[in-house]
Formats: structure tokens, sequence, C-alpha cells
């Protein structure tokens, strides 16, 4: 399991997603490649796969936009774990 990092970054303002309180360690079920996060970035990562299954229902512009920026936030945040779990 790969490890973090430094500091949190605060969540945007814009973010209206779940706040987690603790971090957890999340796997890619793809290479099975897994990496801690904190509690924003588990927040922001949950934000960014519930937009993705969403997507395949209905396309919002709004949610796209948001999903957008949670990417560009993640990448930002730790760009290590963006990589692992979802690049």
């Amino acid at each position: 399991m790969k490890t973090n990092h430094v500091g949190t970054k605060p969540l945007p303002k814009w973010f209206d997603g779940q706040h987690y309180s603790d971090g957890a360690t999340v796997t890619n079920p793809f290479s099975g490649e897994s990496f801690y996060l904190d509690r924003t970035e588990l927040s922001m990562y949950d934000f960014i796969m519930g937009c993705s299954m969403t997507f395949d229902v209905h396309q919002d512009p709004q949610l796209i936009e948001d999903f957008d920026k949670a990417r560009d936030w993640f990448i930002k945040a730790n760009s290590k774990a963006y990589m692992v779990l979802l690049d």
C-alpha cells in the first residue's frame, strides 16, 4: 500500500458531497494498487466515483463541471494518489 503525505487540503466551497471525518485505504479495482487517502481526499474521491457512475444514466452539465473541478482538486491535493486510483 502506498501512503501519503504532508497534510490535508481543505475541500473547496463548491463541494457539496459527503464530508468524511476519517480517511481510509482505497484500492484501484483494475490494478489492485492501494493508497491511503486522508478524510478530505476520500470525500473528493467518493464524489468523483459517484459522478462517474451517474454519467452512465444522466449527463447533467453542472455535474460534469463539478466532476472536472473535483479531478483538478484531487490532482493538486495528491497527484500520486490520483495516478494510482483515478488515472
